[in-house]
Formats: C-alpha cells, structure tokens, sequence
C-alpha cells in the first residue's frame, strides 16, 4: 500500500489532535439540526439505488430525501450508559463463570524480603501412580495456534476439579489473567505445582496466578512449582510469593501481602525437551480454615481492571474533557486495544505547538507491575493538582496502557496469541499478526508528521534485577559531540535524584543490541525520538535508602508514575538550572571514568561492570568539554519564556538547586557526613539539594575501593611468584 492510499484508509488511524478539538463542535451542531428533520435509514427505505447500511440517514427536505452520514459512533466502544465489551477468548480455553475481584490495599510496614536460613530444603519429585493429581487444564493444548475467540472461551460444560471430602486442597485457575496447568498431591499436606507456559508456545513459564480452597488454619502446607526456566530469580534475593485471603479481606480489610517460610529457588530435573527446570519451594499456614485464597507471582491487574479503570474516566465530567479515550485498534481476538490522548483542549493555535510525551506499558502480559505505575502515573496525570494541570497545558501525552489484552486475559507471561513476543516485532509488516504494536508505530510516525516528540517510554517488569531503572539508546555513534551523548542520560538521572530509594541510576543501561533491534524502544529512537527508554520496575523491591531490603507494593509502583511526571516537569523546566547540574555531573562521571581507563584499562572495567553503567566512556573523550559548552549556549538561545510558570514544588526546589550551585560546586566531605547523619525526613526534604554531589562522591569512593582491592590482589600475586 502506498503512502498517500495508506493516509486515506480509515482503518489504519486514530482520531488526530485536529479531529478530537473539533468533535464537541461537530457533534453539538448535529444534536441540534437532527431534531428539525424525519430520519429513516436507507436500508429502511429498501431502495436499491443506496446501499444496504444504516451508516447513512435520510433527512426529508423540501419534499425530497437527503442522505447524510450517520454521527460517528463512540470509537471507545461503550456507550455513556452501557458496559464494555465483554473480554474474548480463544474458543477452545476453559473459563468459569466466577468474576474475581480483590480490594485495594496497602500495607501499614514495609514487608521484609525473606533472609534464608540455610535450612531450606529442596524436594525433588518423581511422578508415581500412586500421586494423585487434583487439578489439571488440558484445554490449552487443543489447538497449535489461535483460531478464533469467543466471548467466554469454551461453551461445553466444564470440567470440575476433584471434589474430595478429604482434606485435599482445591486449586482453580480457568479465570482472567489465571496460569496453572497441574497440581499433583504428592504428601498429606505438600503439592507439586506446574504452570502454563504460554498459549501456544513451549516456554515462557513465570507468571502465576491461581486459586485455593478448602484449606486448614495452622497447618503447614508446602508448595512446590517444578517448571521455571530461568536459572537466575529473584527468589534467590529474598522474594516472597503473594498471598490474599478473602476472610481476611472481608474481615480485616486486608488485600494482598507477602508470606511464605522456606523459600528456595533451585536447580531440578531436566524437561522433556531436554532444558533444564528449575524449582521454586515455600512453606505457608493458612490464616483461616474454609477460606478462598489466592497465589501470585505479582499484584494482578486484568484487562477488566482496566476497562473498570477507563469507564469511571469515560463517565467522569471532568476528566472526560482533557483525556479522551478510543479504540486504536482490535486484537487477534477482537479484543480492544486502547489509546488515551490527555491534553488541556486549546482555544487557540498555541496548542497546536505543544510536544508531546507517549507511554505503553504490558506488552509483555505478566509484568503487571507496569500496569501499577501506569495506573499511578494516570492517577497523578488526570487530578487536580497544579504541577498535573501544567503538565496537561504543555503538552500532548499519548498513552497506551495495555498493549496485550490477548495475553493478560489468558494469563500469559511474555507472548501474544501469535506466540510471539510483541515487542521483538515492531519493526515487523504483519499488521494481521501484531496489530497492536503496529498501529502503535503508525500512531507515533503520523503523531511525529505534526509535532515534536520529546519522549518515549515503555513499562516493563524486571525478573533477575532489584529496584527500577530504565533502558536507553547509546547515540554515541551518531553525534561526534560529547554532549549528546549524555543528553539522553539527563532523564533518568532526573528521576533517580526525584526517586532516590527506588530508581537505581548505576543500574541504568545505554546501549543497542542487535537482539533487542525490533523493541519499541530501539524502533522509535531510530525513529527520530532521542528520549526513548524502556523503564523496568522489579517484581521483588529495593536496595536504597529507606526502601532497602523490602517489597515493592502497589502504592510504591504508582509512586513511580508520580516521580515521572515531575521528572518530566524538571527536564522541560525554562529555567535549565537543573538541566546544566545533571549534565555537569554527568561529565564529571564521564572525565573520572576516563581518567581511570588512562591509569590502568584493567581496573576500568571492573569498575564499569561493578557499577552497571556499560562503557560510558566509550565514544567520547574529556577533553572535549568545550563541545558540550557550546551546546549549552544552544539551549539557552532555544528557551522561551511563553511558558505558563507556576510556583510548584519542584520550582521551589530548582531554585535552591540553583542557589546551592553558585555557592559550592561540590559537596565537601563534612557536609557529606553532615547528610548521611540526618533523619529520613529531613533527606527527603533535601534530596534535590545534595543527591547530585553525593552520587558521585558514593561513584568514586566505590571506584576507589575497587581500585586499592585490584592493587593488593596484584600485589600478592607477585610476591607469590
């Protein structure tokens, strides 16, 4: 298809910005014209010179019919009374009637990660006849590849667990989102697990999420799942499982929490295949006797979690006006994938110039921490306050929150019903077979035909690493200039300092590999977009600050979707105070590295990789500060004061930022100490102030320690020698 039949085929756009302002307009001068004429559709009329549809209306004027288009339909696909579309899927999979539903709720302590005792054992099972099998979902290996979608899944009855009087615990797994394929009972009170890997594939076995019943109080259960693949987990780190009682959530108002004693992740047997599994073991007394419980690999969020989510936005008189929502497009099982535009409407041209800013989150459907901040960065984004409405004034934010409905609702970890990963295809042609991230390429290439796109980020969850942190695009090799080469690392650096015992700035990396060449975020950097990142939030918690050693929970993750917004807020700030610090501080971490790799190349790299930071020094040189000069005065010349300025919080701080530069460049070693001794409160109150200084006072110290520990181990080899 050409490009100029392409722009004519309705189906494959959006609503564009110049459409969506002109709507109200439109749809108000039809409501009120409609009533002053008969309407009949043509289909009504059974003339064969218009066509069979009930698209077109027939007004009767001056003695004759005059046919006209019907008012666009509601492209979100719910009317302002009814409800959604019902979730689809695949024919052949199993689902019960039960809609499960958990309440909100946030822990009033942090919960600790689990310490092991080095009593943990490892069972190893090796399936008998004698072993009786409780729960097994055959139903997935029905078909080798998706056929099509019914709303419901399978409409033969289902088939019921085993109903024993005993005390055999049932397990139940066949709702959204949910992933077990067996339970094998091998002792009274001890199960063998395996989980589904995902539909239509042989791997990719991570996520689970299932159902318990007819449980005992204090009694010690074990639960053992046999078929992981990854070898390295953060279970080896202190991750606990999840667990959600519904008496105690009736009872006690609590929702979902961490339990489980005896953790281990070990090695197992091999699979049928011959790869090997591994095995994840935990011990657990039940709260209460007769009780509905719930195991998670992460908090759930569903696609019916964001349907909910959407229609209170959808019904809400004020939020409705500056965020609409429509259809960007159907699954493979007609499911709907939706697009978020969220702007301040425009009275005139100036809105026309606003950048815009585009987020994506759960193309891999078992990262629902990614749904977590994006639901947090909704929240902030669509309230009331004053940083949220000049960030709704600046800019044109585009927001896809859930770009693999197909999989969340089968319960999938990483693919789609193609059995695919979506985010290694979009570069891929086969819109049929990747539609969703396909019309999200084409959305931002027509989005970028009209204006600036000054950051791109995709929410992601992250298996093996603690913390958040974000993945960039080394543009090293495309600028000779020093300066561009660490722009792109400005943002992330922002939003550690915002978020300094979440977001791990060492942990970030800045690089392109040929495998992740198809990821949304390499596509839309070489697409023209120079902020464009990958955020990875751990499925376990932190290692700073006051964060350390505990669990995420939900409220710490929609934090996140706070932090990115006053990040953002920070980097497009016209007064560029914190701008010049972050990438003052960026050189000075890229003349040290250099400088070490000058004294001893060795001891460089163990510093790098000690760090995370992935060559930084690579592409560039110190002595070229005077480039980055240069491009400072740049900037200056291109800011302009036409912005709405309001005194925010983050204002405030910039100017005492600004304050703190022009009398003391670097932090001394006093007024490091005087920091480490002050209280939780008073750090976050000067987190701003001095975490730039710090960091790389904490960046050298480590290196120089790493350094003296090099020179002493050489040391003793020579005088072994």
């Amino acid at each position: 298809m050409s490009e100029d039949s392409e722009k004519e085929d309705y189906s494959d756009r959006t609503i564009s910005d110049d459409d969506e302002s002109d709507e109200d307009t439109l749809i108000k001068f039809l409501d009120e014209d409609i009533h002053h004429c008969a309407l009949l559709t043509a289909d009504a009329l059974g003339d064969p010179f218009f066509p069979r549809t009930t698209q077109i209306l027939l007004e009767y004027q001056l003695g004759r019919w005059v046919p006209r288009l019907r008012k666009p339909r509601d492209l979100y696909g719910v009317s302002s009374s009814g409800p959604l579309s019902p979730t689809r899927w695949p024919y052949h999979c199993e689902v019960i009637d039960e809609k499960v539903k958990h309440i909100d709720w946030t822990p009033l302590f942090p919960e600790p990660v689990y310490v092991p005792t080095g009593l943990e054992i490892e069972p190893a099972y090796s399936n008998t006849s004698e072993d009786t099998v409780v729960y097994l979902a055959e139903d997935a290996y029905k078909e080798p590849c998706f056929v099509y979608s019914r709303v419901g899944g399978n409409r033969t009855p289902l088939k019921q667990p085993a109903d024993n009087c005993d005390n055999t615990l049932m397990f139940e797994a066949r709702f959204e989102s949910g992933n077990l394929q067996k339970v094998v009972k091998v002792a009274e009170y001890e199960y063998q697990l395996t989980v589904r890997p995902d539909l239509f594939t042989n791997k990719h076995t991570q996520w689970y999420y299932f159902q318990v019943t007819n449980t005992r109080a204090d009694t010690a259960y074990r639960f053992t799942i046999v078929n992981f693949t990854k070898p390295a987990s953060l279970y080896n780190r202190g991750m606990r499982p999840l667990f959600y009682s519904e008496k105690e959530a009736q009872l006690h108002r609590v929702g979902w929490r961490r339990i489980g004693e005896q953790i281990k992740y070990y090695k197992s047997q091999q699979g049928r295949d011959g790869r090997q599994l591994f095995s994840l073991t935990w011990t657990f007394q039940f709260p209460h006797s007769q009780d509905t419980c719930y195991f998670a690999h992460c908090y759930p969020y569903t696609y019916s979690n964001l349907q909910d989510y959407l229609s209170a936005i959808h019904s809400d008189p004020v939020r409705s006006k500056f965020c609409k929502i429509r259809v960007l497009c159907p699954t493979l099982a007609r499911n709907m994938v939706y697009v978020l535009t969220i702007t301040t409407p425009w009275k005139n041209a100036d809105g026309r110039r606003r950048k815009a800013v585009i987020l994506t989150a759960r193309v891999h459907p078992g990262e629902t921490n990614s749904s977590w901040m994006m639901k947090g960065f909704l929240d902030y984004l669509l309230g009331d306050s004053r940083d949220a409405q000049l960030l709704r004034d600046t800019f044109v934010f585009k927001v896809v929150p859930m770009l693999n409905p197909d999989g969340v609702i089968v319960g999938n970890y990483r693919c789609s019903l193609s059995g695919r990963d979506l985010n290694r295809n979009y570069t891929s042609v086969l819109k049929e077979s990747f539609p969703s991230v396909w019309y999200t390429r084409n959305m931002i290439h027509r989005l970028m035909e009209k204006r600036e796109v000054i950051l791109y980020c995709d929410l992601h969850g992250h298996s093996r690493k603690e913390n958040i942190f974000m993945y960039g695009c080394d543009g090293s090799y495309r600028s000779k200039t020093k300066s561009l080469y660490l722009q792109q690392r400005i943002f992330p650096l922002m939003l550690s300092k915002n978020c300094p015992d979440k977001f791990s700035f060492p942990a970030c990396k800045f690089n392109v590999q040929k495998s992740k060449e198809g990821t949304g975020r390499v596509v839309m950097w070489k697409m023209g977009i120079r902020n464009s990142f990958t955020m990875e939030a751990t499925f376990c918690g932190s290692t700073l600050g006051n964060k350390r050693g505990t669990h995420f929970n939900t409220r710490d993750l929609e934090s996140i979707g706070y932090h990115f917004c006053d990040s953002l807020l920070d980097y497009c700030d016209p007064d560029r105070s914190k701008y010049y610090q972050c990438l003052k501080e960026l050189e000075e971490m890229e003349k040290h590295m250099s400088l070490e790799k000058t004294v001893d190349d060795s001891d460089t790299s163990v510093i790098e990789i000690a760090v995370d930071l992935e060559s930084s020094s690579r592409g560039s040189d110190s002595s070229e500060s005077n480039d980055c000069q240069t491009y400072l005065v740049q900037l200056t010349s291109q800011v302009t004061n036409k912005k709405k300025h309001l005194k925010t919080k983050k204002e405030r701080n910039a100017a005492i930022a600004s304050h703190q530069n022009a009398t003391k460049e670097v932090c001394g070693e006093d007024n490091e100490k005087q920091i480490l001794g002050e209280t939780s409160s008073d750090m976050t109150a000067r987190t701003t102030k001095k975490a730039p200084n710090c960091l790389l006072k904490t960046y050298l110290s480590y290196a120089a320690q790493l350094k003296k520990q090099s020179k002493r181990m050489h040391s003793f080899s020579k005088q072994k020698d």
